[in-house]
């Protein structure tokens, strides 16, 4: 007797399930679409109409991409996957800022062991949503099943965005000058960043474990390593619109110093006063937890602030205001000055401008 075939469902690939997941993920993506955006999704490209950088002098299109880590096992380990979208835009848009460009649109890629519909359209709705309050839309993806290489349950994501700006307007180091001020703006918590630390601390054998509730917290301990990134792009524009930048850092893998030193030209030097906040609960917790040196804290977490700007000192009052208004809490943190000869700061710059950045005195109680 010949055997029957084997077929691409034998495999451990769902067709039918793509699809109904699809079709679950519609209203999320549409809700997402700037009026740019031509055709329905579910072609094999997006495509989104630039026609309104004619009016711009030397319209220069911005790309970033990004994931979210291990933070993702936070989310399979509780079953809530409805935020790691959120984590996914922040990470891609905010990186956009920084150079002044306008987030325009997001493409996003989710690897599976096993299609679950409503999982991936639940993941696909924070992502959409995500875009929404960045302003950008979601205008294409691809989710692809990896069976054999991922456990059912298992899942990554990952994002490209982009953004325009015009040539003129484009920010870094270059604009930068001795005299401006740093204003630093509140992190929502962990954002995206240093997991696998924050895993080995608190999740560990004898830690504490997701379910523990910690009373400075508030919350459970999963519940805080879940609190999505907040999405700081919309603030970045009103300010480049409504005031005078001259940089932006986005806080992200490698704390706070190496992040600024990332925006300042070699020649010049930042000083953050640690007096001016008290980093949330949740990095005392860490450190308590783990016995982690300050150092690393720094070189590892955003530490309470999630995104800087850096403005000349006749702007700062006006920029405060329009981020007040906008209910983001922000604060003058330190200032910018001419670099000493040798001086290296307290973490290298990761990157770019490679000017020096030095934390000074100790946290507020």
């Amino acid at each position: 007797m010949t055997q029957p075939g084997a077929t691409y469902a034998q495999a451990g690939v769902d067709v039918e399930s793509g699809e109904r997941a699809v079709e679950l993920m519609r209203a999320s993506i549409l809700a997402s679409n700037r009026p740019e955006v031509v055709g329905d999704f579910g072609g094999f490209a997006g495509l989104f109409d630039i026609s309104a950088a004619k009016q711009m002098r030397k319209p220069l299109l911005a790309t970033s991409t990004d994931g979210v880590g291990t933070k993702i096992a936070i989310a399979r380990a509780l079953d809530i996957h409805h935020t790691v979208g959120l984590d996914l835009v922040a990470m891609v848009v905010d990186d956009l800022v920084v150079c002044g460009a306008e987030p325009l649109f997001m493409t996003d890629y989710i690897a599976v062991g096993s299609v679950n519909p409503e999982r991936i359209a639940s993941i696909v709705a924070g992502i959409a949503r995500g875009c929404e309050l960045a302003g950008c839309s979601l205008i294409g993806g691809e989710t692809a099943e990896h069976p054999g290489l991922m456990a059912p349950d298992e899942y990554d994501i990952a994002g490209a965005g982009t953004g325009i700006v015009d040539a003129h307007n484009l920010l870094g180091p270059d604009k930068v000058r001795a005299s401006d001020v740093v204003i630093a703006m509140k992190s929502s918590g962990l954002h995206s960043n240093g997991y696998s630390l924050a895993r080995h601390v608190l999740l560990g054998e004898g830690n504490l474990g997701l379910n523990a509730h910690v009373d400075a917290l508030g919350r459970t301990v999963g519940e805080e390593m879940l609190e999505p990134t907040y999405i700081y792009a919309l603030d970045a524009l009103a300010l480049l619109k409504e005031s005078r930048v001259n940089a932006f850092s986005h806080v992200t893998g490698g704390g706070i110093a190496a992040n600024l030193a990332r925006v300042l030209p070699v020649n010049l030097a930042a000083d953050l006063d640690r007096q001016t906040w008290a980093p949330a609960e949740i990095f005392n917790l860490i450190c308590r937890e783990g016995n982690v040196s300050p150092a690393d804290a720094e070189k590892t977490f955003n530490m309470g602030i999630g995104m800087f700007a850096v403005v000349p000192e006749e702007h700062l009052d006006a920029a405060l205001a329009i981020l007040a208004s906008r209910g983001v809490q922000a604060w003058v943190c330190g200032s910018v000055r001419d670099r000493i000869t040798g001086e290296k700061g307290d973490s290298p710059a990761k990157g770019g401008g490679g000017g020096a950045v030095n934390l000074v005195g100790t946290y507020a109680k």
